[in-house]
């Protein structure tokens, strides 16, 4: 028995990273996905092929910007129409910026980025949630970082923005708690994906220097740790936040 088998989950930001490594890994253990993409090329196209005919599963793609409401509400629109429940949501998508010391971040930075990382995240599981709400039962996934839990220099938005996802993830566990809605996220470390090579290198190498396996995770170890968290597997786990970051030491003390 597949894990995910006759469940449906929308997943955001699934053309590369770990958006795309959670698309793979739901669709080989059964579940039916809603793709939400901002752009659809003929490689993604393929790709979605190969995963239905690889595992029995269909791969719905939608396209739309987050950050556009209109579109994410036609999004939602048609996932309404389908008729199929909505199991499991994985809230993926987002960005990182470029390393400015505080002091010098312009505030509409600031604000450009929690549009993205938080306000469209949370719009668009006041969406899903309703839906989920219907079927009496959901698992929401929520990507946190280890950033957010434990400060960046020269990142004061990013980690601002997967703060406040913490945060929200652990009220959210306990306001849809009473529905049977699951809330949990996961805290990457320092993940081999585009965007995490687009983190400062020396600050990247000081953290992987400080960590338990001394080296960087794959996408795929981050979506191994979601798929857990959107099973059947973790029933009796919400409002936690998992970092999957190979054992990082804060400072210099092995936190135990």
């Amino acid at each position: 028995m597949k894990l995910l088998e006759g469940k449906t989950a929308v997943v955001t930001g699934c053309n590369r990273g770990i958006g795309r490594a959670v698309l793979d890994c739901f669709a080989e253990q059964g579940a039916d996905v809603f793709a939400c993409v901002r752009t659809v090329g003929e490689e993604f196209k393929a790709h979605m092929g190969e995963l239905s005919a690889a595992h029995g599963v269909e791969i719905i793609p939608l396209v739309f910007d987050l950050c556009d409401e209109e579109a994410m509400k036609k999004a939602v629109g048609e996932m309404r129409k389908s008729r199929r429940p909505i199991d499991i949501l994985v809230n993926n998508a987002g960005k990182i910026t470029p390393n400015v010391m505080f002091q010098m971040t312009p505030i509409d930075n600031m604000r450009d980025i929690f549009e993205v990382n938080f306000f469209a995240q949370m719009r668009f599981t006041q969406y899903i949630s309703r839906l989920m709400q219907r079927n009496g039962k959901g698992s929401i996934v929520n990507l946190a970082s280890m950033a957010g839990l434990d400060g960046a220099p020269g990142q004061l938005e990013y980690v601002s923005t997967k703060a406040a996802i913490v945060g929200a993830t652990k009220t959210l566990a306990r306001e849809f708690g009473p529905d049977n809605i699951r809330v949990n996220a996961v805290a990457p470390g320092v993940i081999d994906t585009d965007m995490g090579n687009e983190m400062d290198s020396e600050y990247a190498e000081s953290i992987i220097k400080r960590s338990s396996l001394g080296r960087k995770g794959s996408p795929e170890e981050v979506a191994h740790t979601i798929l857990f968290l959107a099973s059947d597997l973790s029933s009796y786990v919400t409002g936690q936040v998992i970092r999957v970051d190979g054992g990082v030491k804060i400072g210099n003390r092995d936190i135990r």
